[in-house]
């Protein structure tokens, strides 16, 4: 599976954007897409995530009500709308695939990865 992701940007606080990742390759080997990301200096985190079939959905409470993942099953891409961003968002956003139904939010739990995409909030 190889993932594209983009979208990020340099947005002020209390701003939106919208990232994407489009799959391609052997999609049928991925269950679950989610997105995570890393601040310099810190450990990679889960944000969110959601399956292929049914849609469901699963976020980091850090995220709850402001970001959305949604997908476009027909286009194999996948969708994160921030919204009222904050500078603790700032960080370089990755899309990964998981081949589980139900993966933990640990990166460990995704085999293939997007090539990472910066998004910076100003306050």
């Amino acid at each position: 599976v190889q993932l594209q992701a983009y979208g990020g940007g340099l947005v002020q606080a209390g701003g939106s954007l919208r990232l994407s990742c489009t799959a391609s390759g052997r999609t049928f080997d991925s269950a679950v897409m989610g997105w995570f990301r890393q601040a310099p200096g810190k450990e990679r985190e889960f944000v969110a995530h959601i399956n292929w079939i049914g849609g469901s959905t699963y976020y980091a409470d850090c995220v709850k009500g402001r970001f959305t993942i949604s997908r476009d099953y027909a286009k194999n891409t996948v969708y994160l709308q921030m919204n009222s961003l904050t500078p603790e968002d700032t960080a370089v956003y990755y899309c990964a695939s998981s081949p589980y139904r139900r993966p933990s939010p640990s990166p460990n739990q995704y085999d293939y990865w997007g090539q990472g995409t910066q998004v910076t909030v100003s306050s």
